[in-house]
């Protein structure tokens, strides 16, 4: 007789993270989000995180770059690369900033206050259909749930006072 190897099925949580079967899931989750919400913003000319930039700018209008870095909570560099493809694109205009030349301020152009309804209809429509079955006191719950999970890793990061504001 021969030994089977095991099967290793998606919903099988690995050995190594049976101390952690919520974080497992939750990498899990954020990874199929950002896949299925890659496959609606492409449709739009755009990739996963930079419509959180434009949501940004759409809420803020036209601010400084640094401003942006930090609200977004990203390395420099990376927001500086999404930048350059989002300004290739025609989605936003850089410039120096007019209170301190050294500075450069980003805003969304026409062309990229357009994406706003289209991007809207992707997170509304991702919405529906990863929290179908969901009542809306399941939803309110969840929402809860994941926020306190969010401000929990954010103190563990030693982020709490970094936490980018809500406003602008």
């Amino acid at each position: 007789m021969t030994a089977v190897e095991p099967v290793c099925t998606e919903e099988q949580l690995p050995s190594a993270a049976r101390g952690g079967p919520v974080g497992h899931t939750l990498a899990r989750v954020s990874r199929a989000h950002r896949i299925a919400m890659g496959r609606r913003l492409r449709d739009l000319g755009l990739y996963p995180g930079q419509e959180l930039m434009m949501m940004r700018l759409w809420d803020c209008g036209a601010v400084r770059q640094s401003e942006l870095i930090q609200s977004l909570g990203l390395d420099p560099s990376t927001v500086t690369k999404m930048l350059q493809r989002l300004e290739q694109c025609g989605y936003v205009h850089r410039s120096p900033d007019p209170a301190d030349r050294r500075a450069v301020r980003v805003e969304a152009t026409e062309r990229g206050q357009a994406l706003r309804t289209g991007v809207e209809d992707a997170w509304s429509d991702l919405e529906a259909s990863s929290l179908a079955g969901l009542g809306p006191a399941e939803r309110a719950e969840l929402a809860r749930l994941l926020g306190l999970v969010a401000d929990n890793l954010r103190e563990e990061a030693g982020e709490a006072g970094d936490c980018p504001p809500l406003n602008c």
